[in-house]
């Protein structure tokens, strides 16, 4: 409904400024967390919103100042903000505890300030590991957190949603959660995913050849799209929705680029790098080590539920592949 105010935190990130863009573009008026307000200018300038449907707040999942005033006057929250490791952590709990800690954070301050519905970004990650052979996943799937493939940061995420459930269990507001997995799609500022990442690798010929990866892919505006989704659909409530639609491997990936970029793609490999290889680098690279659990596997969730309950339809992935890379290719040009 045109007026409302959404928090989302996270703004500046891949997936919180697609977030703000839909909701503007959709007529709400929407206050964002940053850590900083020097972030506002390009928060600004991916959404395009230089006037007051847009705000800001500066608050840290780490502590509890500065949530109170960003809930005031919310009537949803979209809880996107999450901390990703820059490198292999020395202890989990360095991860974990803040993810685990900072959501349970934004739940309080969101059933204080009376926010109607708290929409959480969860992962794919807290779905898929544990389950032996299996390739396909739904809903009712959880990750065991002691499977050998759950690094530092799927841990994290899969605690902050259980955290998350347990927590509304108890009523005062209502949460609905999206768990996507490998976002593509279109970047707007200069902070990427790791799956964007990884295509900038590519494109860039800074990654040599191909790991052995299959990729479950969803574009950045169809995430988006689902949370508003699951923020304004009665039939939402308690319910979490798994973003699927659908899978490419990485050597697919790579030939897409190649086929359709022209000379822009001129350093995307195309050999296959050895398993071995990938194990190795994940010692000193935290991307690297982030993909070493997707080696040879094909993993995929069902986006059945959200396309039959909230009507959501997604892209296909191929679009959302060239979409990404056309708009990395759009900001290494010079101007």
């Amino acid at each position: 409904m045109s007026g409302e105010l959404v928090l989302v935190t996270g703004g500046s990130g891949f997936v919180g400024s697609h977030c703000v863009l839909r909701l503007l573009q959709e007529g709400y008026r929407v206050r964002t967390t940053v850590r900083s307000l020097r972030r506002e200018a390009d928060v600004r300038a991916m959404t395009g919103e230089d006037g007051d449907a847009l705000s800001f707040a500066v608050a840290d999942l780490t502590a509890e100042a500065g949530w109170e005033p960003a809930m005031d006057g919310c009537d949803y929250v979209l809880h996107v903000a999450s901390p990703v490791p820059q490198a292999r952590p020395r202890d989990e709990a360095e991860v974990i505890e803040p993810a685990r800690e900072g959501t349970l954070r934004v739940l309080r301050a969101a059933r204080a300030a009376g926010v109607r519905r708290t929409v959480l970004t969860s992962s794919f990650a807290a779905v898929k590991y544990g389950h032996g052979d299996r390739t396909t996943f739904t809903e009712a799937d959880w990750s065991d957190p002691d499977a050998p493939q759950m690094a530092a940061y799927s841990k994290s995420k899969l605690a902050a949603e259980r955290a998350a459930w347990e927590f509304t269990a108890g009523g005062g507001t209502e949460l609905a959660v999206v768990n996507p997995p490998a976002v593509f799609g279109p970047a707007l500022g200069a902070d990427l995913s790791l799956w964007a990442g990884m295509v900038d690798s590519l494109l860039k010929g800074t990654l040599p050849a191909l790991p052995r990866i299959t990729v479950a892919v969803v574009d950045v505006r169809d995430v988006a799209d689902l949370h508003v989704r699951a923020m304004v659909d009665p039939a939402a409530a308690g319910e979490r929705f798994l973003a699927g639609a659908g899978a490419l491997t990485l050597a697919q990936i790579a030939a897409l680029l190649r086929e359709n970029l022209g000379d822009a793609a001129g350093r995307v490999p195309s050999r296959t790098l050895p398993d071995w290889a990938v194990r190795l680098a994940a010692r000193v690279n935290p991307r690297a080590a982030l993909v070493v659990s997707e080696l040879g596997v094909a993993r995929e969730p069902s986006g059945r539920k959200a396309r039959e309950l909230l009507g959501w339809n997604p892209r296909p992935v191929e679009e959302s592949v060239l979409d990404l890379a056309r708009s990395l290719q759009a900001r290494s040009l010079p101007a």
